[in-house]
């Protein structure tokens, strides 16, 4: 039944795209379609109830709410994205006000996702599509960073590929491994490739419109754990997409972190700050590329830093953050970069998942051991 309604849709999607043929062959070039820049994101401000706040997941929603609603490119794909509204519900009434063609219910098959989001980008379109869970992005690995990621760079910057991916991360929440999963190191790395993750549900609205609007691939990584925390969202995007944000002010020792351990790391600092330890806590955000000015602005101003993470500690995103530290503030840096990570292990069960997950308690543990040395 899913198979055959995704083929209907696509048909459906497929007749828009012989009327873009035609507006191709009447002068618009398909491969300038996704020209637009980020900051064109910023032109509309959101619908917001009268307080302003929503829940992350709500941020979400509204963002590619409005990114459908000021692009008539835009459209959204994955499993169960349209009619159920996601498994999360990030994409719940969607499909009713935009319709099958724009908010498309896909088969069980990321490889076929991805590889289905590439070929319209090509015809000008631009995709966002949903990795249902983290774990279930290997399929898709192959067209990702095979395709996807060097196609700007193999036809000479020719064309360019905006194709948005979604991609629920992180665990705590009760679910086995493939669900829990912290895979962003495996697409840090990939040149091409944007990356950056949210964590409060400003950042959500307002990435998720940059991402769209974005002419490059951008995998926006999205802390399910997260997803009902309630928060207030700007009228106007205060960051640009791959700017970090100092959460919290501090001047002994910089805590960095993305997703959901940024809220850990506030808490672990409104406790250090009972014993008189003040904590500057930042939230990269964008994870390639770095934000490296505001964070090495931070360490030059405490000294010291500690890299929080949900990932395994190696090879994963904070061994680049030490390096990078250690190459430009050696003769400044008064302690070495600590690593806060979950262990070198599969994702344990539920049961045991608050034992690898990083709290406020061993995040404390690397402060008061870097403020030791």
């Amino acid at each position: 039944m899913t198979t055959q309604l995704h083929s209907t849709q696509l048909q459906t999607t497929g007749h828009n795209g012989e009327a873009a043929d035609t507006a191709g062959r009447n002068g618009h070039d398909p491969r300038q379609a996704a020209a637009s820049s980020e900051d064109a994101a910023t032109a509309s401000a959101p619908v917001l109830p009268p307080t302003g706040v929503l829940t992350l997941a709500k941020g979400l929603n509204a963002g590619l709410h409005d990114a459908l609603a000021t692009d008539p490119k835009a459209l959204l794909m994955g499993e169960d994205v349209g009619t159920l509204g996601g498994v999360f519900r990030i994409t719940d009434g969607l499909k009713a006000e935009f319709g099958a063609s724009r908010v498309v219910d896909t088969p069980l098959a990321e490889s076929g996702i991805v590889g289905t989001a590439i070929g319209l980008a090509m015809r000008g379109y631009h995709p966002c599509v949903e990795i249902q869970f983290d774990g279930f992005h290997a399929p898709a690995f192959d067209q990702i960073v095979s395709q996807l990621a060097r196609y700007r760079a193999r036809v000479g910057g020719a064309w360019s590929l905006p194709v948005t991916i979604r991609i629920p991360f992180g665990g705590g929440v009760g679910s086995p491994e493939h669900h829990s999963e912290s895979p962003e190191a495996f697409y840090t790395g990939v040149p091409g490739l944007k990356v950056v993750a949210c964590s409060s549900p400003d950042d959500a609205y307002w990435m998720a419109r940059q991402a769209i609007a974005s002419p490059d691939p951008v995998i926006l990584f999205e802390p399910k754990r997260r997803y009902y925390s309630r928060g207030p969202v700007s009228p106007v995007a205060e960051l640009g997409l791959h700017q970090a944000r100092i959460v919290r002010p501090g001047t002994d020792i910089t805590v960095l972190a993305w997703g959901p351990m940024v809220q850990t790391c506030v808490d672990a600092a409104d406790a250090a700050a009972e014993e008189g330890t003040s904590l500057e806590v930042i939230d990269l955000r964008s994870l390639s590329p770095f934000d490296m000015a505001t964070i090495e602005a931070s360490v030059s101003k405490t000294t010291r830093a500690v890299v929080v993470h949900e990932a395994p500690k190696s090879g994963a995103l904070g061994a680049e953050i030490a390096a990078r530290l250690s190459e430009s503030l050696y003769y400044v840096m008064e302690a070495p970069v600590l690593r806060v990570a979950g262990w070198d292990t599969p994702y344990p069960p539920s049961r045991a998942e608050n034992n690898h997950i990083p709290d406020a308690d061993r995040i404390l543990d690397a402060v008061d051991r870097s403020l030791a040395m």
